[in-house]
């Protein structure tokens, strides 16, 4: 999935790629608990956005709400960092 591409619409790619950022959101929601969780439906509305936002601010992004390259290359990071710290535990 290309990270400049707008996932906001509801083409079968885009619900799945919402929903793989929803379950990195989530998991990164574990250790940073400002971000809130949000349901994994594929759907990028209001609460998606605003977890992206809070993710945004706490990596000290523009808080556009919108997953744009340097969001989305931050947000995998984020997520493969501590999911690795959690194998190793």
């Amino acid at each position: 999935n290309s990270p400049n591409k707008d996932i906001t619409s509801t083409t079968s790619e885009n619900v799945s790629a919402t929903r793989q950022l929803q379950e990195q959101l989530n998991t990164i929601a574990n250790t940073y608990t400002n971000i809130p969780k949000v349901a994994v439906d594929g759907i990028y509305g209001e609460a998606t956005q605003e977890a992206v936002r809070q993710f945004q601010k706490i990596f000290n992004l523009p808080q556009t709400g919108v997953v744009d390259y340097p969001t989305w290359y931050k947000i995998s990071a984020i997520y493969v960092a501590l999911t690795k710290i959690a194998e190793l535990q």
